[in-house]
């Protein structure tokens, strides 16, 4: 199934450095670029406020989401899960499957 997740800005983010300077940085990047490579994420990044953030998943469920979301180094510091909806995909390009 896909799923939509909405973070937003934790505690320990500094809102006066940017995103590659925050503390941790490069082992949270590692971290969603391991989920873009197995194919959890399929699309993410920050919001135009840079406070928050969307990704587009593929997971089983909303309790799997949560759980590989709480292993980012960032989780509940830097990034915190404001919401996880399912995502129904009626329109796709060719190399998205929409079932």
């Amino acid at each position: 199934m896909y799923l939509v997740v909405l973070r937003r800005s934790g505690p320990d983010y500094d809102l006066s450095k940017p995103l590659e300077e925050q503390l941790g940085w490069e082992d949270h990047a590692a971290f969603m670029d391991r989920l873009v490579d197995d194919g959890v994420i399929l699309l993410g990044g920050p919001l135009a406020d840079e406070l928050r953030t969307a990704h587009a998943v593929r997971a089983a469920s909303e309790e799997e989401v949560r759980a590989t979301f709480a292993r980012d180094p960032w989780s509940e510091s830097h990034l915190v899960v404001d919401s996880i909806d399912a995502w129904t995909i009626r329109l796709a390009s060719d190399g998205l499957d929409s079932s």
